[in-house]
């Protein structure tokens, strides 16, 4: 039997690693783990040093890099060992999710268990592990030249992209689920559509204001800093004017900050519009459950932001958008098909 139930818990499994793999991204950029270890190999790196020569070895080469040089000149191999543990444990997981998506995938294929557009459906998805893999070491390169930090161009490429995989294969599973086409509200699917995007021009705002620590500053809410409403610095950190928004880290907090009201609302107006309409159970769930999240998903915000990101809240905000892009990714699919 062809896209058996077997193929759906491959790629539930797949989403299942996708996820822990951000979580512990976000904690390995919380903890400044992210550039711990300068080199990459495929097989052998998947074993971390064993005894003092290695560990030794290995703290050597990281003191090559602006990191050491410039930022932890102070570290002792003990606090070395705490970083790379994170920066181990992220590529790990990575190399796990390759095995998990590979492997399997093959077993399908030749025991031709998977339909034709499950097929290449399962080749865009192994496309897009392969990129994520590449854009992390790519992202990684970016902080051991000049600075000791990545270029956040790069680092919101690497989150944007896992989590569109983690989106897309759960839109797979969701197919295989659901495989019976209805008639469906077009107009009501596309408006839909322009709330998915809106959350993910979020997310890559969320990833440059990590990759520029814009959340160190401001630390008030809603003003962004005692008695004004827009912080003067977000007008002239950049020039020209528009390079603020990208580069600037007041510029990119305000366009965050802002951007989760208009995220909120658009939810939000989503579920209003539905409340005219003749919905299946699953469609009014996946409603309520985007409402629901959207809502603690900005209460997580202002939360981080207050108390200048401490790593548990980083943490759970960065879950929390995982969450939220599920569950728009499960209401896009049911009024879709």
């Amino acid at each position: 039997m062809k896209d058996n139930k077997k193929v759906v818990y491959w790629l539930f499994t797949g989403c299942f690693l996708i996820f822990i793999m951000v979580v512990v991204g976000g904690i390995t950029r919380l903890t400044n783990s992210g550039l711990s270890i300068s080199d990459y190999k495929l097989i052998t790196g998947t074993i971390p040093p064993l005894n003092q020569q290695e560990w030794e070895e290995a703290f050597e080469l990281y003191k090559q890099y602006p990191e050491y040089q410039k930022l932890h000149y102070h570290f002792n191999l003990e606090d070395f060992k705490g970083i790379y543990f994170w920066e181990w444990f992220h590529r790990l997981i990575g190399r796990l999710i390759g095995i998990v998506f590979i492997i399997p995938f093959l077993y399908f294929f030749f025991t031709k268990q998977m339909t034709r557009p499950t097929i290449y459906k399962s080749l865009v998805l192994l496309a897009l592990g392969a990129f994520q893999g590449f854009m992390g070491w790519y992202m990684v390169k970016s902080g051991l030249v000049d600075m000791p930090a990545v270029s956040h161009y790069r680092l919101a490429a690497h989150l944007t992209i896992a989590f569109v995989t983690f989106a897309y294969a759960f839109w797979v599973a969701m197919d295989l689920l659901y495989p019976k086409k209805k008639a469906i509200n077009k107009n009501f699917r596309n408006f839909i559509w322009g709330g998915m995007i809106l959350l993910l021009v979020q997310i890559i705002w969320g990833a440059f204001v990590a990759g520029l620590d814009a959340g160190w500053i401001h630390n008030f809410w809603p003003l962004m800093t005692d008695g004004k409403l827009i912080h003067e610095t977000v007008w002239i950190e950049q020039n020209p004017l528009w390079r603020n928004f990208i580069e600037g880290k007041s510029g990119v907090q305000f366009v965050h900050r802002y951007l989760a009201y208009a995220v909120v609302a658009y939810i939000i107006y989503i579920w209003y519009r539905s409340r005219k309409m003749t919905l299946t159970l699953p469609q009014k769930k996946g409603i309520n459950w985007m409402v629901g999240l959207v809502v603690l998903q900005f209460v997580l915000g202002v939360l981080t932001l207050i108390y200048a990101v401490p790593l548990w809240l980083g943490v759970a905000h960065q879950v929390g958008a995982f969450f939220l892009l599920t569950a728009m990714t499960f209401t896009l699919h049911r009024f879709s098909r």
